[in-house]
């Protein structure tokens, strides 16, 4: 049975560097503090460190941790992310919080974050992996397309009369439930409970720091813990009768996928379900909301795309770049290594920001401009690179693609109001509201 790597995750934390740092710089925000990207990620404050300090230690407050070192440049994060031997997602886990003192932790959620693929190295990531790619077939994706393109009509159809609108409440929220639900083979009539359980993941570090100070009321933390765990309770139902009874849908895929011939314990359950939801869900419908705010910051990028829909692939991957949806991933140092000429000690952190990467000028040119047929904007790696690279990155561009295809020829006039909501999040950039208007269609 593959263990578990709740029950055994090393949580080493540095509170100085143990090597001399390169770079007598110290990093313009606290990368660590969720209200450090309310207001949209600190670019600026990544083109300092990456001009300054490319790999640059960040102190934390000790009760999240001891300090990490910051990557900022493209070809740093590239060479980390591509040798999972030396620096570990398992040894140490993705996420900065893990650190969080133990009664201050959700414990089912805190467990599931851990117990999950995405925490796992080589070989046994590369076996559990292999049990969900056959999935994605061609014909499965083509089949999925169309699906898409439907619901993509039928939500513009219900915000057509609007004239304006929150375009994630009645847009990007539900295009991509409706994508993941189909995926996953979830009933219809269950799908509005992911919109409610994904607003509290979003929160669910800031709510878990903010106790920490007593400053979250009591009766929504109630609420908190109990939506967390309807969350669990419905996704472990949910697999254990696609154990029992599969169907042609991922969710029966992840049910019965075995490693070293044994299917998963109910805790890697958890973990499977607790990542498909957060990560088909949250990352595409902020980026199909912060795609509406890059075409109307470049309106004469829209402009472009609007007369030659050929570059529409392109758009994608370049709004993808720029929003950068997941703002990093963390990994432990299993040895001691170096980056950019930094020595980094074994058990140390080293977190990836990959917007920062995104916005490299070694690898794009004038990186904080919108451009629709930038050549090389596949080269962004929002996605993340190597054996982690995400697995629904088609179903992403998918998505996005057909969402902008009719969206800027139904209605061209569309813009954002200036109107934005961005979670107390360090680890997605979750857009939770977003204003637009456009001539609505009488009739």
């Amino acid at each position: 049975m593959l263990q578990s790597i709740a029950e055994t995750i090393l949580e080493t934390y540095a509170p100085t560097p143990k090597y001399e740092r390169l770079h007598a710089f110290d990093p313009p925000v606290d990368l660590s503090h969720f209200s450090s990207f309310t207001k949209g990620q600190p670019f600026d404050a990544f083109r300092q460190m990456r001009e300054n300090a490319p790999v640059c230690w960040c102190p934390e407050p000790p009760e999240i941790g001891g300090g990490f070192w910051a990557l900022t440049r493209h070809a740093d994060i590239r060479s980390t992310s591509l040798a999972p031997e030396t620096f570990s997602s398992q040894k140490g886990g993705i996420l900065m919080t893990y650190g969080s003192s133990t009664d201050m932790r959700h414990p089912t959620l805190h467990r599931a974050s851990l117990d999950t693929m995405i925490n796992m190295d080589p070989p046994i990531h590369f076996e559990l992996r292999r049990e969900h790619l056959p999935f994605f077939t061609p014909r499965y994706i083509a089949d999925l397309k169309t699906r898409v393109d439907a619901k993509v009509t039928s939500l513009l159809d219900a915000m057509a009369p609007m004239g304006t609108c929150d375009l994630v409440e009645h847009f990007s929220a539900e295009l991509p439930l409706y994508t993941l639900s189909e995926i996953l083979g979830l009933p219809e009539s269950d799908r509005p409970k992911l919109v409610k359980w994904m607003h509290f993941l979003e929160i669910a570090g800031y709510i878990v720091a903010e106790r920490r100070l007593g400053s979250v009321d009591p009766a929504f933390f109630g609420e908190f813990l109990a939506g967390v765990e309807d969350m669990f309770d419905y996704g472990r139902t949910m697999l254990l009768k696609r154990r029992a009874d599969p169907q042609p849908d991922l969710l029966s895929a992840i049910a019965n996928a075995k490693v070293d011939g044994d299917v998963l314990s109910d805790g890697y359950l958890d973990g499977s379900w607790l990542l498909i939801v957060f990560a088909g869900n949250d990352t595409t419908r902020n980026s199909i909301s912060g795609t509406m705010k890059l075409l109307t910051e470049f309106p004469e990028q829209k402009a472009r795309v609007q007369a030659d829909l050929s570059l529409l692939p392109s758009m994608v991957d370049e709004a993808i770049r720029m929003v950068s949806p997941v703002m990093y991933m963390r990994r432990t140092a299993t040895r001691d290594a170096e980056i950019g000429g930094q020595k980094i000690a074994e058990g140390e952190k080293v977190v990836m920001f990959y917007g920062a990467a995104n916005r490299d000028p070694e690898v794009f040119a004038d990186p904080d401009r919108f451009e629709a047929s930038r050549a090389n904007a596949g080269d962004h790696i929002a996605f993340g690179i190597g054996p982690h690279v995400c697995l629904g990155q088609r179903v992403a561009n998918l998505q996005l693609e057909a969402a902008y295809r009719q969206i800027l020829t139904r209605f061209p006039d569309m813009r954002w109001t200036g109107e934005i909501d961005i979670a107390p999040n360090n680890f997605v950039h979750a857009i939770r509201k977003i204003g637009v208007e456009f001539t609505p269609e009488r009739g």
